[in-house]
């Protein structure tokens, strides 16, 4: 098997990130820029397409998260300097996720779900393409959720992660595969070490 240096690159770049996002910081989204660009090329030489496609989701979205971080900072420090509680909010701004959100949440993962498989065994030769669209399409509810700083986030990662390192080892792509099953023990911690950040 021959070893792609974007695979491996991309995978130092990944745990840079689970270790940002780990941490709450707000760096996690300028990885996230450069990552998810390189990942487009990555996934398409590999036969990937719902991946690849999602990859260029993922740039513009971690633009939008770094964009909403900011404002949630200075929301709450602004917040801190007025002498007013937060209510949900902490000095880092993580929350529950809202019940409101739930059904439409729901609605949005199983339409983008079909849509994505729908493309998938339409107009490309994807192998995988129910696997491909479902973690897909989890994700886009996934990098909603982590942008609102949503505590549950965590669960929808530790699924998506599971399912993408078993996918990429079946698609050979080895590193990547090894960083998705570190992903889901670092999303376990995450999501203690978040809930302990809201207590505080």
């Amino acid at each position: 098997m021959q070893l792609d240096w974007l695979d491996i690159f991309t995978t130092f770049l990944g745990i840079l990130y689970i270790l940002l996002e780990y941490r709450a910081s707000i760096w996690l989204w300028v990885v996230g820029v450069i990552m998810p660009a390189l990942d487009i090329i990555l996934y398409w030489r590999h036969g990937l397409y719902a991946d690849s496609g999602m990859a260029v989701y993922y740039t513009l979205a971690a633009i939008y998260g770094f964009v909403s971080w900011k404002w949630m900072s200075r929301k709450n420090k602004s917040r801190a300097e007025a002498d007013t509680p937060a209510s949900e909010e902490t000095d880092k701004g993580i929350r529950h996720f809202e019940k409101k959100y739930i059904l439409p949440a729901l609605l949005f993962f199983l339409v983008a779900w079909f849509v994505i498989y729908e493309v998938l065994i339409h107009f490309t030769n994807s192998t995988i393409p129910i696997t491909d669209s479902f973690a897909n399409a989890l994700s886009f509810v996934g990098l909603w959720a982590l942008a609102k700083k949503y505590l549950e986030q965590w669960f929808i990662w530790i699924v998506v992660d599971a399912m993408l390192s078993a996918l990429y080892l079946y698609k050979g792509i080895p590193f990547k595969a090894a960083l998705y099953g570190l992903y889901v023990v670092i999303a376990v911690m995450g999501y203690f070490k978040w809930k302990a950040s809201m207590k505080h």
